[in-house]
């Protein structure tokens, strides 16, 4: 096996616990709702804590990425991340639930999460920067096909808290052993080429800067360079309508599914099926967005997710398993655009040195619309009893997405200037 695949293939392993854990709290909320009775504003309000602080930790953990190599940060991210989830599991009021999976668990699915991922990937494979970013991000699929059914199971069998202390051991073992693994075999490959004794350029983790992008005549931007432009808060914002939609649904569809009539288990397996259909979503749109113009492919990805919420709200006049699968797929190929392109437009714009504290920021932009969609929908629920209302503005919220995404595009064909100005290209001229 190749360090590529054997890179993209650990990491992607890593996002799918850490973000199969994520996309967990979607059938745990159902288990914390049956057993102590809390509003689902409140049990959704943790899960708006979790996504603001993940957000809010992104850009120290870029830091870290930049001074310790990201790697590193991701195994001690699956130390955490194993006793955070230990805590979740003697929580017993809401209080207990916010701190232990509201910020201790997110702080730790951060550092052992996207960031760190993003910042390996993005120095490591420039030249098929979509299609590596789609694989890698293709592993939060595989998480919600493998991990969200998993818990289900675990709660069905043992409860709630048993499950959270399986998946932390299961994140302890795996993250740990194979980042700091993955780092070993990759310095030893930069070894073994720098003897001579292999033809192809490794992509190792200490690699220095790619001299196709950095001694091109100018430096990379800067943090506050970036955050001089429109591109950065067009994408910021495309990040948080986005995230305002997708989670919206992530976080309330078991919910939702339950109320209209289909067991646990089928509404979880739902999950399974969005997270396996993003797989073919993310790398099928990763691979297309490096021949074509990437936020072409975002659009087209946001119009299906879009279409998705008109698909859940006719299941609810006529609930029905193979249309709850049907949503799914809709789901599933549609938010992957949400989550793997966005980086890659980033990368595109703003590539270099400082990539790690620029999508670190920007990525507060997902957290935050992560925290607002779900507590919104379920204060909107709590006082409608019907996620029509909330379903409806999610909606908006993904064509207002589409829209910033689609006017950075109009920027950038405006104006191709050099990537120090303030309207940096996508594609060389």
């Amino acid at each position: 096996m190749s360090p590529r695949s054997a890179a993209l293939g650990v990491i992607a392993l890593t996002l799918a616990i850490s973000y199969g854990i994520w996309y967990s709290y979607s059938v745990i909320l159902v288990a914390l709702l049956a057993e102590f009775g809390w509003s689902r504003s409140v049990l959704a309000g943790a899960f708006s804590v979790f996504t603001l602080v993940h957000g809010g930790i992104n850009p120290v953990i870029g830091a870290l990425c930049a001074r310790f190599r990201p790697l590193r940060v991701m195994a001690a991210g699956g130390a955490a991340m194993g006793l955070a989830l230990f805590a979740d599991s003697f929580v017993t009021t809401p209080l207990g639930l916010y701190a232990a999976f509201g910020v201790l668990t997110a702080i730790a699915v951060a550092a052992g999460g996207w960031v760190p991922a993003l910042v390996f990937v993005q120095g490591q494979f420039k030249e098929r920067l979509g299609l590596s970013i789609g694989i890698i991000s293709s592993g939060v699929g595989v998480g919600m096909v493998m991990v969200v059914p998993f818990t289900q199971l675990l709660i069905d069998a043992y409860g709630w808290r048993v499950a959270f202390r399986v998946l932390g051991l299961i994140a302890f073992a795996w993250i740990v052993p194979s980042s700091l693994w993955l780092r070993w075999w990759m310095l030893r490959q930069r070894e073994i080429q720098i003897r001579g004794q292999s033809p192809v350029k490794p992509n190792q983790e200490d690699s220095g800067p790619d001299p196709r992008r950095e001694n091109s005549g100018s430096d990379p931007m800067t943090l506050r360079q970036a955050m001089r432009t429109q591109p950065f808060w067009l994408l910021m914002a495309a990040f948080f309508f986005g995230n305002i939609s997708s989670q919206t649904l992530h976080v309330h569809q078991v919910a939702y599914l339950v109320d209209h009539g289909l067991s646990a288990i089928v509404a979880a397996t739902v999950v399974g099926v969005v997270g396996f259909a993003s797989i073919f979503g993310k790398i099928g749109g990763g691979w297309l967005s490096d021949r074509m113009e990437r936020e072409v492919v975002y659009a087209g990805g946001i119009a299906i997710m879009v279409a998705s919420f008109f698909a859940l709200l006719a299941i609810g006049t006529a609930p029905s398993v193979w249309a709850a699968y049907g949503y799914a797929v809709l789901l599933g190929v549609g938010y992957s655009a949400t989550a793997s392109l966005i980086p890659a437009m980033l990368s595109d714009r703003f590539s270099g040195r400082h990539f790690g504290a620029i999508v670190g920021v920007c990525l507060i932009g997902s957290s935050t619309g992560s925290a607002v969609g779900p507590w919104l929908a379920g204060m909107l629920y709590d006082a409608t009893s019907s996620y029509t209302a909330a379903f409806l503005i999610a909606a908006a919220c993904g064509v207002i997405a589409g829209a910033a995404g689609w006017r950075a595009r109009t920027l950038r064909i405006r104006a191709p200037i050099s990537s120090r100005s303030p309207e940096p290209t996508t594609r060389a001229p």
